[in-house]
């Protein structure tokens, strides 16, 4: 009798049967896992508030600590002390996890006191609708110190930030502009940083408005009408010296005898300052 062939055995087929099934399970489950993280994204997304002005800057953190140390070496040696990391916890503190249009002054008032520092007296320079002229001034001329040169608002400038209730706490789309909510982070901060600096303030100090300005030169409604000049304390500030900056071979809206800065000038007089003014071209 001849002898049979070997019979085969099933095992192999099995195996790859089992192998191709447990592929396809985990391919599903991955599936499954990657349709709920992607819906959980979107959903925080979702949720994130949607405002009209640019989102929060980003890497803030490292930005605002990289000033500070900055600032401190460079600029005022002498404000060593200064913790630069307490200070970005504390404004960190001041608007994360918070809905942007619910900031207080007392969210704020312990990143004031950390960062408060004395401005020299006959040094103040204060400004409106100049922004890029007086920072080129004092760039290049270093006795006299506008908000921007002094820690909080160095550290601050052309930066900005925002809130959210939903995670991660902050909002790095999109933040309120002021005309959606007038308590948001960023107004709120330079009300108090303006606040500050006006108070502290001494000796004779400097404002440079814009001459060239359609609207006026001094507006009631800006930072220095509203803020600044109701917080400048009289019994450290001996006058009030206006430079009125015209531009080069444009319009002259207004002179020194002008409406706005007559309105000024009552103002400051009733308040007891010394007032004085002079036209310049730039």
């Amino acid at each position: 009798r001849p002898a049979m062939p070997p019979r085969r055995t099933k095992w192999p087929r099995t195996a790859l049967l089992g192998g191709i099934a447990a592929l396809l399970v985990s391919l599903v489950v991955a599936a499954v896992l990657a349709s709920v993280l992607t819906r959980g994204k979107q959903e925080v997304g979702a949720h994130m508030l949607k405002w009209r002005d640019r989102g929060t800057t980003r890497s803030l953190q490292e930005v605002m600590l990289g000033r500070c140390y900055s600032y401190v070496a460079a600029r005022q040696p002498a404000l060593g002390d200064k913790d630069c990391l307490k200070i970005w916890e504390s404004l960190k503190q001041a608007f994360v996890y918070k809905n942007p249009c619910n900031i207080t002054a007392e969210d704020y008032q312990p990143l004031m006191e950390l960062a408060s520092h004395p401005i020299p007296c006959n040094k103040s320079l204060f400004w409106s609708k100049t922004n890029d002229l007086v920072h080129r001034y004092t760039k290049s001329n270093h006795n006299f110190l506008t908000l921007e040169d002094t820690l909080l608002g160095y550290m601050a400038d052309r930066v900005s930030w925002c809130g959210d209730p939903s995670a991660p706490g902050i909002n790095y789309e999109s933040c309120p502009k002021r005309t959606e909510c007038e308590s948001n982070p960023i107004s709120v901060f330079w009300k108090m940083a303006s606040k500050m600096f006006a108070e502290a303030a001494c000796g004779v100090v400097q404002v440079m408005l814009n001459g060239s300005a359609e609207a006026g030169a001094f507006r009631s409604s800006s930072i220095f009408g509203s803020i600044e000049i109701s917080n400048l304390n009289p019994d450290k500030v001996s006058a009030v010296q206006i430079w009125l900056m015209h531009d080069i071979g444009g319009p002259q809206s207004e002179s020194c005898s002008g409406h706005s800065i007559k309105m000024l000038k009552g103002i400051l007089e009733e308040r007891n300052f010394k007032f004085t003014c002079e036209e310049n071209h730039r």
